[in-house]
């Protein structure tokens, strides 16, 4: 199946090259549109409009540059509990329509307890999760039941749902979630169609594939992945990681208080996800040959931190393994969907991104796609048992 590639747009210009976070400090008209304007023109099939305590209201920045780019779709990252389930399948339904159907949902329920309760959540994790559970549950109702529904939970009752707006995209649109917690993994596993990591070793993402397969299958699902990375180019290999040790050079230089995130702070775990990429980090600075993670090591992890070092055609290369991982032993399309690649440059490496790296992904998967469907008529091993020994 094609691979949609993703970008991350940012409301505000970075000071610098050496940019871990957009979606914090101010707004700026202009910069939104060029940098949406710019992923569309790149080839991006989507981006990831993020959210913190602090941030712009992200289905207002979405809504905004979907008025002026032509095809790009916007990955919404979203809070549950802030607003009602029922209104928020609405606003989502709405966007949905109003764009031609360029929405997706991110969930985001964990997340650290300091950035919800500048929010006034006080709710503790584990319970945010289970809330998201039945958030997510009343939303896809409200979506897709053909008749107006009661519903009763332990956080939220409704009474003659039955709106008046659905989905452009049937019978929903995608919806993503992260995390590494049991809460997380079993309210993704029940609810959600994309399950987004970001890129650890090769195997020890195979292992996260097939455990998430596990959980999705008790409840009848069958997942899609998505897998997120910061490439650093160079025409290069040396000149990639010359600029891979500029670019933690100046992160490290920032100081501490320019590395918060959310809660975060810099040389200790943002959460769950965070503590496995500080774990990888300690056993190695680089994995499967360009997989770099000394940017986590620096920064405590917070967000997607881990980074593929090299040439177009080897960080493209490298995308690709993660791509086979998802293809199955007899063969067929991935269940690796989505890849989001964004860099430290925003604006540049997205444009520099759609000239050189993404042209090469889709090829790449273009021509997996056909070994792959080759070889299941034929009934010969997979992709994914060509390259179990990655």
């Amino acid at each position: 199946m094609p691979l949609s590639v993703i970008g991350m747009i940012g409301v505000s210009p970075p000071k610098d090259d050496s940019t871990v976070h957009i979606i914090e400090g101010g707004l700026s008209r202009q910069y939104l549109e060029d940098f949406s304007q710019a992923h569309d023109a790149a080839g991006f099939d989507l981006v990831l409009v993020g959210y913190t305590s602090t941030s712009a209201d992200g289905w207002s920045v979405a809504t905004h540059a979907a008025s002026v780019t032509e095809r790009l779709g916007y990955l919404i990252a979203h809070r549950p509990g802030f607003v009602a389930p029922t209104l928020a399948a609405r606003k989502a339904a709405t966007f949905d329509q109003l764009s031609g159907g360029r929405f997706a949902l991110h969930i985001i329920a964990g997340a650290s307890d300091r950035d919800n309760q500048r929010d006034g959540d006080y709710l503790p994790k584990a319970d945010r999760y289970a809330r998201a559970n039945e958030y997510l549950e009343v939303m896809r109702l409200t979506w897709t039941s053909p008749e107006p529904f009661d519903y009763e939970g332990a956080y939220y009752r409704f009474s003659d749902v039955r709106p008046d707006v659905r989905p452009l995209q049937q019978p929903s649109p995608p919806v993503f979630f992260g995390g590494s917690s049991v809460e997380a993994l079993e309210m993704g596993a029940r609810r959600c169609d994309v399950y987004a990591v970001y890129a650890e070793p090769r195997a020890a993402t195979a292992e996260r594939f097939d455990d998430f397969r596990s959980r999705a299958s008790v409840h009848g699902h069958t997942p899609q992945f998505s897998i997120s990375v910061r490439p650093v180019l160079g025409a290069t290999e040396g000149e990639a990681w010359d600029r891979a040790h500029r670019i933690l050079g100046g992160i490290e230089a920032a100081g501490t208080h320019k590395l918060t995130v959310a809660g975060s702070h810099r040389g200790k775990p943002y959460d769950r996800g965070g503590e496995r990429m500080l774990a990888h980090a300690a056993a190695a600075d680089t994995h499967d040959e360009r997989l770099w993670l000394k940017i986590a090591e620096a920064t405590g992890a917070p967000g997607n931190t881990s980074c593929l070092v090299g040439t177009p055609e080897q960080v493209a290369d490298s995308i690709l393994r993660y791509y086979r991982l998802g293809i199955p032993a007899g063969g067929g399309p991935s269940d690796v969907a989505y890849v989001l690649i964004r860099g430290f440059d925003p604006l540049n490496d997205a444009v520099d991104f759609g000239r050189e790296l993404i042209p090469r992904i889709k090829q790449g998967v273009a021509e997996l796609d056909a070994v792959s469907g080759e070889s299941e008529a034929a009934g010969e091993p997979g992709e994914a048992a060509l390259v179990a020994a990655d």
